[in-house]
């Protein structure tokens, strides 16, 4: 498995202080753990003995299997804590939660929360090497290592390559640390949308902004869509669903003015015929599904990292 010389961050918080050559080791480390997920006895014993819990405070059903599965697969024992059901239902506070389950012995921990900058309280509270699944609109690490991940796959390199991400950039966390890790590894980013869900903010070197989708997709080697937070809309930042549709919804005639061999992204969960119509999320230049199956690649890799050899 490849390693990098830098030192090693001790959390996935977001890419802070994580060298373009420590993101690409653990893109690197994906293609053993597709291998090891393609054997009959998909199994290793990397992480036998350490004890990883899952810590979701938001509903999800990739994220959270995936993790899980990852850590299963490397011989971690998993622990999933349900906030519904748990004492923070009663008014415990989130520190007195992470330190009691620090005091479980867990070794490491995953946590979702929408609240921003959740996973670092976690990482404070517990000292233990800590992921985040995503917290609030700020970040989701390894969404974007997986979709770059797939990106790499089909291409064979990031440097260089144009993705254009569609949608409600706002309130999107995938778009926020997609932006952070393509542009670290050398892509070229545009973000996309209705002017009011396109934060000025964003742009940046190797980041443009556009509400013309045609603009947008021209040259794209990978157009990601981007779900359509429909319950935060209330603030008056969408006009109607029909206009988005037709200014924005990722389909066959938008993807003729992308690049030959073009592939489509969503990080999920879809609304279909909404964001992205069906033919697409179906059709063959639709990466949705490999998105799914390397997700489980790349967190198994990211868990190596984070806590094999740690001591």
């Amino acid at each position: 498995m490849t390693a990098a010389t830098d030192a090693r961050p001790r959390h996935l918080l977001d890419f802070q202080g994580w060298s373009a050559e420590r993101l690409t080791a653990i893109l690197d480390n994906a293609d053993t753990m597709l291998q090891v997920l393609d054997r009959s006895v998909r199994k290793v014993p990397a992480l036998q003995g350490l004890t990883v819990c899952t810590v979701f405070f938001e509903n999800s059903t990739r994220t959270r299997i995936s993790f899980e599965l990852a850590a299963r697969r490397m011989s971690a024992d998993v622990v999933s804590f349900a906030a519904s059901s748990s004492s923070l239902s009663k008014g415990e506070s989130l520190r007195d939660t992470i330190e009691t389950l620090t005091a479980y012995k867990i070794d490491a921990f995953i946590v979702r929360h929408e609240a921003s900058g959740a996973a670092h309280r976690v990482a404070q509270f517990s000292g233990k090497p800590t992921i985040n699944a995503g917290d609030g609109r700020r970040a989701h690490p390894t969404q974007a290592l997986l979709d770059a991940y797939t990106i790499r796959q089909e291409f064979g390199d990031l440097a260089g390559r144009k993705v254009a991400i569609i949608g409600d950039v706002r309130h999107s966390r995938v778009a926020r640390s997609g932006v952070e890790l393509l542009t670290r590894l050398g892509a070229k980013v545009t973000l996309c949308g209705p002017a009011t869900l396109l934060p000025r903010e964003l742009a940046g070197e190797g980041v443009t902004l556009t509400t013309d989708a045609a603009e947008a997709v021209k040259g794209a080697h990978a157009v990601m869509a981007l779900r359509l937070q429909t319950e935060r809309m209330d603030a008056g930042y969408l006009g109607s669903l029909p206009e988005y549709i037709q200014g924005y919804q990722v389909n066959e005639a938008l993807m003729e003015q992308a690049e030959p061999g073009a592939i489509v992204l969503h990080p999920g969960p879809m609304n279909r015929d909404l964001e992205i119509s069906a033919d697409t999320a179906d059709g063959p230049r639709s990466r949705i599904l490999k998105q799914v199956e390397n997700g489980q690649a790349v967190r198994m890799s990211v868990l190596y990292h984070l806590l094999v050899g740690r001591g």
